[in-house]
């Protein structure tokens, strides 16, 4: 019991409880099934990028050009389908190969130039997507093929309601594969554990012979794969493609990641923790919109929860350490 009150998820599990209740006592919509469904839907885009940040994070690196990656894969293939046609298979696969390809630039800049990851993402960023605008002008995808849309309209499982009936989405069901695969992954596969190795002592994972440089090209490939793939996630979400629309989701993105219990210094979190945090601030976002609150306040929500979460860490964290020295004192 004491492990468990030390855990970072168990405390955000009781936060996500509390702020639900609280938003449902005010709004009882809040807490309704097709809700709850259509906010596992609306937060897809941001749990994938998450989901990303969080390897990223894991393995002591950085990343911010995810948004951009997210972009250009998304404007390429919604190009590439409206003038040659396709399927939602050829265009994920091409989203993950445009991401990867993204992702490896970055880990290259990193791993041979040695330039730090936050140096060289906020470049990349800053050439990708003026590339993008360069070339596309800006310009609004509106038009997307018919399959599209049926896509999108798609419930894997179905439920049947007063006003006709909703459901478990394919994009929610695609968010819920990654989150499943990342979390194995990180936790049950030698590779998880490079990462928290890496993580923790870069110095130390170097020394014992772990492969630094595939790893990295690995953690950055991706990272810019799931970028594709949220890209492709948020065309189906909103049925077009806008250039725009996903610059300045980097905060909302670290956000989930850092109240989930990762760590910038690397080492530290996990996939259920950053799954809690996107589910915390997607939450949060739904609660003030059917409470018509403002949408000024929500980064302001935002900050606030981001600042009490990591001092309520911190203070657990120190109080850790000072029962670990009492201990071996007594």
């Amino acid at each position: 019991m004491k492990t468990l009150l030390h855990r970072q998820e168990f405390w955000l599990t009781m936060i996500v409880f509390f702020v639900g209740a609280a938003i449902g006592l005010v709004n009882p919509d809040f807490l309704s099934l097709e809700n709850a469904l259509d906010v596992l839907t609306a937060s897809s885009f941001l749990g994938i990028l998450a989901i990303g940040v969080f390897l990223i994070l894991l393995a002591g690196e950085i990343d911010i050009s995810f948004t951009a990656t997210a972009t250009i894969a998304q404007y390429v293939t919604a190009v590439w389908i409206n003038a040659w046609g396709g399927n939602l298979i050829l265009m994920v696969g091409m989203a993950l190969a445009v991401g990867l390809l993204l992702g490896c630039c970055n880990a290259a800049l990193v791993h041979y130039l040695k330039i730090p990851g936050i140096i060289a993402t906020i470049a990349t960023w800053n050439i990708y997507f003026g590339l993008l605008m360069f070339f596309t002008g800006g310009k609004q995808i509106l038009r997307m093929p018919d399959w599209f849309q049926e896509v999108a309209q798609t419930r894997v499982i179905r439920f049947a309601s007063e006003t006709g009936s909703y459901g478990l989405s394919l994009v929610a069901v695609i968010f819920i594969l990654v989150a499943l695969l990342a979390g194995l992954a990180s936790r049950y596969t030698m590779l998880g554990r490079s990462l928290y190795a890496l993580g923790g002592s870069p110095l130390a994972a170097e020394r014992v012979g772990l492969p630094i440089a595939r790893l990295r090209f690995l953690l950055y490939g991706t990272m810019g794969a799931l970028a594709g793939l949220a890209g492709v996630v948020l065309s189906l979400r909103t049925q077009m493609v806008n250039p725009n629309a996903i610059v300045g989701k980097e905060l909302d993105v670290y956000a989930a990641v850092v109240l989930g219990g990762a760590s910038l210094k690397g080492g530290r979190g996990s996939v259920l923790g950053t799954v809690l945090g996107v589910a915390l601030i997607a939450m949060l976002s739904n609660g003030m919109t059917l409470m018509r609150i403002p949408a000024v306040w929500y980064q302001v929500v935002i900050g606030l929860v981001i600042l009490a979460s990591v001092t309520l860490n911190a203070l657990r964290i120190r109080t850790s350490r000072s029962q670990a020295i009492a201990g071996e004192i007594s």
